[in-house]
């Protein structure tokens, strides 16, 4: 043996052979350490957690509407009769009381006349029966004419009185039907239509001889338009909302470039309950003219929002029979479930009032196999795995709902 040691190599060997050794044993001991390590912590459920926010100061929402004139006045026909002739076309300006249009009607003329000369007539006899009335009173002193016939003349001159006052209010009332053979303006503004040509028959019912069918029609529509009528729909969460002071952004298409400042005017005091919207009305000032009525406007309002709303992932939720919880992780990593009172449900995300605070830790996406107090172990995902820390683009920032229309 001792021959064995003297020799280098064989010595040598030995040594290498017993590191070898000691090395595979060692790896293999650090393996079965890693191993076990690994096992027991793959025994523990990971979770991600994520933490409730506040939502934005500010809530725009983005609506469909109405745009109308302050007023707008189809006008009519009151009496039949042909166009004899009209001044204003679409687009004119007029001032109140400007002539649009004359009406033709014959008869009425000749009714006129006739009904000023019933009048004349009416009043010679009054003027008679007032003279006679006169001479019979002067013979009362003498005794010439009985009591009975002066009584009788008093009756007479009354009754010739009342007949010309009929005369009078029989001529006015044709007074006022020649007024309407000539169409004005009601106000300032502009003429929106003209349905009516020269010859044309027109009554009074809305009938004109040149229009498709018999539908009724008017002759013209005159706008008032220094100031617009704006009128959406709004979803009726968004009711506390409507009040004094509230100003929307409008556009409409054919000024894509522009935005209008609306004010709030008023708003229905009810709910219609087949859309769940409120009739809204705002006021948009238009010196300019820019705006026309009948134009469609796409309308933001923006509102200040609730500070004591938090929103989280929708991912967090966890739906239950009899209500919606979160599983939060304690400070001793176990889970415990939490109900919440959800307010709102956004896109990727879920707004609520009560249920958890802002420094609890949620989990995102927490796992069907979760119960009540397990313990887990919170892992940090790999970037870009994590939607829910990610930051809000700016445009996304503000809570935002579209409502789209069929004219979009």
């Amino acid at each position: 043996m001792h021959k064995i040691l003297r020799e280098p190599r064989i010595a040598l060997a030995i040594v290498l052979c017993v590191a070898y050794v000691g090395y595979q044993f060692y790896e293999r001991k650090r393996d079965a350490d890693a191993l076990r390590e690994e096992t027991l912590r793959d025994a523990v459920p990971t979770v991600s957690i994520t933490h409730a926010r506040p939502i934005a100061p500010t809530a725009t929402i983005t609506l469909p509407g109405n745009i109308d004139a302050w007023y707008q006045a189809p006008i009519y026909a009151q009496i039949p009769g042909y166009v004899k002739m009209w001044y204003k076309d679409y687009g004119a300006r007029v001032k109140q009381g400007d002539v649009l249009a004359e009406i033709s009607q014959p008869t009425l003329d000749a009714e006129f006349s006739q009904a000023k000369a019933d009048l004349d007539s009416q009043r010679a006899k009054y003027n008679l029966a007032l003279v006679s009335l006169k001479r019979w009173l002067a013979l009362r002193e003498s005794h010439a004419v009985s009591e009975q016939s002066i009584s009788v003349q008093e009756a007479n001159e009354r009754s010739e009185a009342a007949l010309v006052k009929a005369a009078e209010n029989n001529v006015n009332n044709f007074l006022a039907r020649m007024r309407f053979k000539t169409i004005v303006a009601p106000y300032d503004g502009v003429v929106t239509q003209r349905n009516i040509n020269v010859g044309d028959y027109i009554n009074k019912d809305g009938y004109i001889s040149s229009a498709n069918g018999n539908t009724v029609s008017n002759l013209f529509s005159v706008a008032d338009m220094h100031k617009m009528r704006l009128f959406i729909s709004v979803p009726s969460t968004f009711a506390e909302i409507l009040k004094p002071g509230l100003t929307a952004d409008a556009t409409v298409p054919q000024l894509t470039n522009r935005h209008f400042t609306a004010n709030f005017l008023t708003a229905a005091n009810g709910i219609d309950p087949n859309t769940r919207t409120i009739i809204t009305e705002f006021t948009i000032d238009n010196e300019d003219g820019a705006l026309w009525p009948g134009s469609y406007a796409t309308v933001s309002l923006t509102a200040p929002t609730d500070t004591n709303i938090l929103s989280i992932p929708a991912s967090a939720l966890v739906f239950q029979e009899a209500n919606t919880q979160v599983a939060v992780v304690s400070d001793d990593d176990r889970i415990h479930f939490k109900p919440i009172q959800v307010s709102k449900i956004l896109d990727g995300t879920v707004e609520f009032t009560e249920g958890v605070s802002r420094n609890e830790r949620i989990v995102n996406n927490p796992s069907a196999a979760l119960l009540e107090g397990d313990k887990v172990r919170v892992v940090t995902p790999a970037p870009g795995y994590d939607l829910s820390s990610q930051e809000a683009p700016p445009a996304a920032k503000e809570a935002v709902s579209t409502i789209p229309t069929s004219a979009e």
